[in-house]
């Protein structure tokens, strides 16, 4: 398992979390109770198993939805 916290751009709106917060437990892979979306702070933390889905595809999820990332960290979990 890796954790990453995703720093975005300014969120707006509190339904701009809502949508992130869905996309990103949709994915297979994430621990869907480590996500956690901050509004305030525009920063996403999770826990995610690498050998099914990567941070490119986490980021991916994020920006289809029209919200610019701006950096990732990863780290062992």
């Amino acid at each position: 398992m890796k954790k990453t916290t995703i720093q975005l751009e300014t969120l707006s709106c509190p339904s701009c979390l809502q949508k992130i917060n869905n996309a990103i437990k949709g994915l297979a892979g994430v621990d869907k109770m480590s996500v956690d979306v901050m509004f305030n702070a525009s920063r996403v933390k999770l826990n995610f198993d690498e050998e099914q889905v990567d941070i490119k595809t986490i980021e991916n999820a994020i920006t289809k939805l029209g919200y610019d990332v701006k950096s990732s960290r990863v780290t062992d979990l």
